[in-house]
């Protein structure tokens, strides 16, 4: 399955240009109710990363 996205990037290079402008951020937040960390995922551009991780 990897394979196929890889190659789909490789063929449009509009795409490939526009998916380099953005960021996979991994965020541990920690439940209220058990004290248990979980992870929250989020895609958002290169420009925003900074505004996400400070809470904004």
């Amino acid at each position: 399955m990897a394979k196929s996205a890889k190659t789909a990037i490789k063929k449009d290079p509009k795409t490939a240009a526009e998916s380099k402008n953005y960021s996979k951020v991994i965020k541990a937040v920690r439940s209220p109710k058990t004290g248990a960390y979980t992870f929250k995922e989020v895609m958002i551009h290169k420009d925003k990363v900074k505004d996400v991780l400070s809470g904004k």
